[in-house]
């Protein structure tokens, strides 16, 4: 139990303090970020179940979060439109953890060190559940898209290719 509690990430406490039903998932990892396709297949699920986090600049250079598909590609027009911007562009990787607290790799929509404003692609509602990164590279969350969103104050939009 104990060792439990020292692997809970603080986006596995905000989720469990909001009262949301959720599973723990972990892969063997060496620390180094891999992409959701891969981590897909580490946990035996489709990529379609797995979302990614990712964060870009608009034109007033604030950040924005969507969360995508792990095979997906973020399409940066409709991303823009979706929040009400002329035009988005993802950060540099180095500015990740700045922004996030997160690194490359373990960034979880939830539990930055501000809450942006959050777009979750329009799938996630046809599934029962989304994994999301838990905010550690190796550990993921599983919960319903729809939780996800009011504990983030996230909305849903066709945002990917």
């Amino acid at each position: 139990m104990a060792k439990d509690k020292e692997n809970k990430t603080n986006a596995m406490r905000i989720i469990e303090s909001a009262g949301i039903a959720f599973t723990t998932h972990s892969y063997e990892s060496d620390g180094k970020a891999v992409d959701g396709v891969t981590v897909a297949g580490k946990l035996g699920k489709s990529p379609d179940e797995i979302y990614k986090t990712l964060v870009t600049k608009g034109s007033a250079r604030d950040p924005y979060v969507f969360v995508v598909p792990a095979a997906a590609e973020l399409d940066l027009k409709k991303a823009a439109k979706a929040v009400g911007e002329k035009a988005v562009a993802m950060i540099p990787v180095a500015d990740i953890n700045k922004l996030t607290g997160y690194v490359r790799g373990g960034c979880s929509p939830v539990g930055m060190k501000k809450q942006y404003v959050t777009v979750i692609h329009t799938a996630a509602r046809e599934l029962p559940t989304i994994t999301v990164s838990a905010g550690r590279i190796g550990r993921q969350v599983e919960l319903n898209a729809d939780d996800l969103a009011r504990l983030i104050d996230a909305k849903f939009a066709d945002i990917t290719r």
